[in-house]
């Protein structure tokens, strides 16, 4: 199968997300809220993954779906320990977009799914 564009940036937020994970967890010594921030933002590359896999357009457009719930939950925790001085502003603007970047590419990959299948 030939890489997609979501397929690649996707995989390459949950790399960033990754090496955030295991510096952060080493410089702050925090784990609860960015375990959370971990288990999202590799999600939505799986969740991906899946949909490139799918079985029928519907099943595409679920799996993306998941996807596009998982990468704004990511922001979410990105918002949280940014408001909570966990990480800076630069850093926070680093990770968020990215994160941004992917929801934005699987939102239109959705809708324009759904308008394909009225």
């Amino acid at each position: 199968m030939s890489e997609s564009i979501i397929g690649k940036k996707s995989f390459e937020f949950a790399v960033i997300i990754v090496n955030f994970y295991r510096k952060f967890t080493v410089d702050k010594k925090e784990y609860v809220l960015s375990k959370q921030l971990l288990r999202s933002g590799t999600s939505v590359g799986a969740n991906v993954r899946e949909a490139l896999n799918a079985q029928s357009r519907l099943d595409f457009i679920h799996k993306l779906s998941i996807s596009q719930k998982e990468c704004d939950e990511t922001i979410y925790w990105l918002e949280l320990l940014y408001e909570t001085q966990y990480i800076s502003k630069e850093e926070f603007e680093k990770l968020k977009n990215p994160a941004m970047e992917v929801l934005k590419i699987i939102r239109s990959i959705i809708i324009t799914t759904k308008s394909k299948n009225s």
